[in-house]
């Protein structure tokens, strides 16, 4: 059978994870060759060799008789190191379904992955052949550490890396990973967390599909006995109650967790100063809401992306003074502190932090502001598909916000703003008060700015910011808040 030949991705090397807990596991790591990542299929010979016979000293991972593989280490004539997974004989006895979805596999291309390089289909044998990271896996480093935890900031990086990683497998058409956990997530040479491409490829045993992780298998799966993309939340659910609690926490104990509040339990005691109360309480909310009994229920991959990717942004700035993200008083005249403040009824919901009021004004304004930043914003687009797609995202998003329903508010209107064209000042203003709804006081506030930025001339969003000061417990901060949207109403 012929090469399956794949051009390289031009890409740049990815920014390392600074962690005192990820070192080169072995002395002869130390080939630093560039290899074209080229799919190809390999004699079973060429792999006894790599593995010196399939050793037993580079076995890198081995399991029960219901999962019908071993991994070893290898290196290959040219130098290259790489990882083979070797299939039970009684796994994948049709070696044209095991071609077929080891081609598929083949196609991607990641940074957030280990990539899939090459197959070998001999005989009744069935091997995978990926890129080898030298780094070990998360369990290692989360569990089993010796010298330092690994840090909050880091465990953040793995969690988006790995929804990346199944963002790109979903948009190349692999909608399904399966068994994800943490000896699923691999660190390269220089740190960086990468998604084991092995998942990609269903279990077989037999040529029966199943699953390997069943004590936090999803609720579907244990119903049905089959695996929906929405498993993939679930089981990424799991991933984050270990990245947040640094040990196993059953998904049905977290549940319980949840509905107490019972915060500090679910995260490391040694992670203590090294995120905001807010910041943990979103990462607890994401997770709860990937362990929905309901898949339908569950947040979407991309979802999951757009809110780690802003959860690490604030961690590299931790700690931060909130002051430094206020805005600067606007070059117009602007009244005296002293004088008392004349606000709208918006202004005074906001004073009192009446959310009720501030809902039911809020969705009286319309989408007037949004004219500030362009005209006619929502009908300018050519209708495509993606753009009709997006704009049922911003729809769904107001039903929800009609609704009261704060936490598919969220989700849509994330998944809205990820694809608009431009930034909508009042979708901020929507997003922002189910933040305040949720108790997420932080993500508000930050959306308060956003819109501050994108229509300057609007005061919502100032008095939206004092909304947020307040549950923040800056009281002084939020009255000149008021104060400086007072004062541009005014003028």
């Amino acid at each position: 059978m012929g090469c399956i030949c794949f051009k390289s991705l031009q890409l740049k090397p990815p920014p390392s994870i600074t962690s005192t807990v990820v070192d080169s596991q072995d002395d002869d790591d130390g080939d630093d060759g560039q290899y074209p990542l080229i799919f190809r299929e390999f004699s079973f010979e060429q792999l006894r060799i790599a593995t010196d016979g399939f050793s037993p000293g580079n076995i890198v991972s081995e399991h029960d008789e219901w999962v019908p593989n071993t991994v070893y280490k290898g290196k290959l004539g040219d130098g290259r190191r790489i990882a083979v997974k070797r299939f039970q004989r009684l796994s994948w006895p049709d070696p044209f379904e095991f071609i077929k979805e080891a081609e598929a596999v083949g196609r991607l291309r990641s940074e957030h992955i280990a990539n899939l390089i090459g197959y070998c289909s001999d005989d009744s044998e069935r091997l995978l052949v990926a890129e080898f990271m030298p780094n070990s896996t998360l369990s290692n480093h989360l569990f089993h550490w010796e010298k330092r935890p690994m840090k909050w900031q880091t465990r953040l990086k793995v969690a988006l890396h790995t929804a990346k990683a199944l963002e790109y497998c979903n948009d190349n058409g692999i909608n399904l990973y399966h068994d994800l956990n943490p000896y699923r997530i691999l660190f390269d040479k220089v740190g960086n967390p990468k998604l084991s491409c092995f998942g990609l490829m269903k279990n077989s045993h037999e040529g029966k599909n199943h699953s390997t992780n069943l004590a936090f298998a999803p609720p579907e799966y244990l119903r049905l006995g089959t695996l929906i993309p929405e498993s993939v939340t679930y089981s990424f659910g799991t991933l984050l109650l270990d990245l947040m609690s640094g040990r196993h926490i059953p998904p049905n104990h977290a549940l319980d967790l949840f509905q107490t509040k019972n915060y500090l339990v679910l995260v490391d005691s040694a992670l203590d100063g090294q995120f905001s109360d807010e910041d943990r309480t979103e990462l607890v909310h994401i997770a709860s809401r990937c362990l929905k009994t309901e898949p339908e229920e569950r947040p979407s991959i991309r979802f999951l992306m757009s809110t780690l990717s802003r959860l690490q942004r604030r961690a590299e700035l931790w700690p931060t003074n909130v002051k430094r993200l206020m805005p600067s008083s606007s070059n117009k005249k602007t009244k005296p502190a002293t004088e008392p403040l004349k606000l709208t009824p918006f202004g005074d919901a906001c004073l009192r932090a009446d959310l009720c009021t501030m809902h039911e004004l809020l969705e009286k304004l319309g989408y007037g502001a949004d004219d500030d930043v362009v005209s006619n914003e929502f009908s300018f687009q050519m209708w495509t598909g993606e753009m009709q797609e997006n704009m049922d995202h911003k729809n769904h998003g107001d039903a929800a916000f009609r609704a009261k329903d704060y936490d598919t508010g969220i989700e849509f209107y994330t998944e809205f703003m990820y694809g608009a064209p431009t930034v909508s000042p009042t979708v901020l203003a929507r997003r922002c008060l189910c933040y305040l709804m949720t108790e997420m006081f932080s993500e508000a506030l930050s959306d308060a700015m956003q819109a501050q930025v994108a229509s300057p001339e609007w005061p919502i969003p100032l008095y939206l910011q004092a909304a947020c000061l307040f549950k923040l417990d800056m009281e002084a901060e939020a009255k000149e808040a008021l104060r400086h949207g007072s004062a541009l109403e005014s003028y």
